[in-house]
């Protein structure tokens, strides 16, 4: 890997979390993911299941976590499944996780070749009641690929059909939505990487410069920085296509007296950061790219200031409507025929600003967490409103990365990545 290690204090206190919360009796099953292939002998880079990867730290294909709190032999409530480096393996890969090394990253003691995975497993499950399983409930989840998860849960309920089955996920999404504070550091060290990246672009950007060569300058300075790249497949969206919420074709050269829309940020350890940003092709702003940016960036800031603990989504959303309700009558985008025509169903202000304004953010970009309840401390959320023109070939989206407080505004975790017009301005013409 190239993040330096992490202490597996983390993964024993995310265990003990998610097996405080499981029924007695339990037993539960978290398998890696696959490796993609794309055709002939090549295949996509190994991304490792979120969920084993918070219970383990393992970052390897083909890895397998047993949790057992109430098994009968104490070895057992406890178990990693790893593949057996080969002398093939050797040769064409490299070695894989050894039982020690894989003890010394994840805190658990007993660790099984997967070739004895088998027997193992099926004498467990007889003193098992219930089996978890590791289902995917996330609302954005895709729905047309089965995963190795999918699979082995098929071939278990086949071969254990008289068990009761019940949910990880409902657990891990609870649990995940609450960051410890190494997973806050990791974060943080995403975003750091992230001002890297940005602080490069500003420097690079001139007009007729090629969006996909202002990715190509991002992705240098990530992966020169421990990380393996984008946390999630990156937009640079100048003039019209900055009004299309998830163009990621990078493919138009810029033009002076544009804006470049770039919703890009870094992973670091597989946790995200999650950057926006909004730039003049030429360093310059317009009068009337000034005036809407800063209607962006008020609601921003002041939707940031609503975050803490005990907030109740809906309140927060409200607020965040509220606010983009003035800025658009502010910058004559609404006037106030369309608020009185306005329903619960269709507000006047989703005509220019269509999307949630805040997401969970940690080892997904959009995390598992809560978004019915009150807010608690320590979740690590995005604060991203945008106002979208498509008539004036204008697009602006700011987003910041906060971690809330009990009884104290948010710690912004992007507070050092430049978001002001001047200071933009100025670097960008030093």
């Amino acid at each position: 890997m190239k993040y330096t290690p992490i202490n597996p204090k983390l993964f024993v206190e995310n265990r003990k979390h998610f097996t405080a919360k499981m029924e007695a009796h339990s037993i539960a099953i978290f398998n890696s993911n696959d490796i993609f292939v794309t055709g002939a002998d090549s295949t996509v880079p190994f991304h490792q299941h979120r969920d084993i990867f918070y219970l383990s730290g393992v970052d390897q294909e083909e890895s397998i976590l047993v949790l057992f709190p109430d098994a009968q032999n104490p070895n057992h409530k406890e178990i990693l499944f790893l593949k057996e480096t080969s002398e093939l393996i050797a040769i064409w890969e490299g070695e894989k996780l050894n039982k020690d090394q894989a003890t010394q990253t994840s805190g658990i003691s007993t660790v099984y070749w997967l070739s004895e995975m088998e027997d193992v497993i099926s004498a467990l499950i007889k003193e098992a009641t219930n089996i978890y399983i590791n289902e995917n409930h996330h609302k954005r989840a895709p729905r047309y690929m089965q995963s190795r998860e999918d699979r082995y849960v098929a071939q278990l309920k086949q071969t254990y059909p008289a068990h009761n089955y019940l949910s990880s996920f409902d657990i891990l999404f609870e649990i995940r939505g609450v960051k410890s504070p190494i997973e806050i550091a990791l974060i943080e060290q995403a975003c750091n990487i992230t001002k890297k990246g940005f602080d490069r672009v500003l420097n690079f950007v001139k007009p007729d410069v090629w969006e996909y060569e202002i990715e190509a300058e991002l992705i240098h300075e990530f992966v020169r920085n421990r990380s393996k790249g984008f946390a999630y497949t990156p937009i640079i969206a100048s003039g019209y296509s900055a009004c299309v919420l998830h163009y990621i074709e990078n493919n138009q050269q810029c033009k002076s007296g544009d804006l470049i829309l770039m919703d890009t940020a870094a992973e670091y350890a597989n946790y995200s950061s999650d950057l926006t940003r909004t730039i003049p092709v030429n360093g310059r702003y317009t009068d009337r790219q000034k005036a809407v940016y800063q209607s962006v960036l008020n609601v921003k800031t002041e939707a940031s200031k609503l975050l803490r603990e005990s907030l109740l989504w809906k309140d927060y959303n409200d607020e965040v409507a509220r606010l983009m309700t003035a800025e658009l009558l502010s910058l004559k985008l609404l006037d106030k025929a369309d608020i009185q025509n306005q329903t619960k169903e269709n507000p006047a202000y989703k005509k220019y600003f269509m999307h949630g304004t805040s997401h969970h953010l940690g080892l997904d970009t959009h995390d598992y967490g809560d978004f019915e309840n009150e807010m608690k401390a320590n979740m690590v959320l995005t604060v991203e409103p945008g106002i979208y023109i498509p008539e004036e070939n204008l697009g602006i989206r700011l987003e910041d990365n906060l971690v809330l407080q009990k009884n104290a505004e948010p710690i912004n975790l992007m507070k050092n990545i430049p978001i002001e017009i001047e200071e933009i301005e100025s670097i960008m013409n030093a």
